[in-house]
């Protein structure tokens, strides 16, 4: 079993690849994006394009979630240490 501190540090190391999934994938899809509005796509690449475009922001959107409960958990710790 973790130790405190390595359960900290894994906490850590978590919620900096989360942060680099999150600004990993919301480049990609602003990419995505503007290759989509550039028009120059095929109706089917527009629709593999699509399907990317949605499973980047189901990525981005569980990021933010596991951050919204990080902050949540921070501050609940912080108003216990009070």
């Amino acid at each position: 079993m973790a130790s405190d501190g390595e359960a900290k540090k894994q906490g850590g190391r978590e919620s900096r690849d989360t942060a680099v999934d999150f600004e990993k994938s919301l480049n990609q899809l602003e990419s995505l994006v503007e290759e989509m509005e550039s028009g120059d796509l095929t109706l089917e690449e527009s629709l593999v394009a699509f399907e990317r475009g949605v499973a980047l922001a189901r990525t981005c959107k569980e990021a933010l979630r596991q951050a919204e409960e990080r902050i949540a958990q921070l501050t609940e710790d912080n108003a216990l240490d009070s």
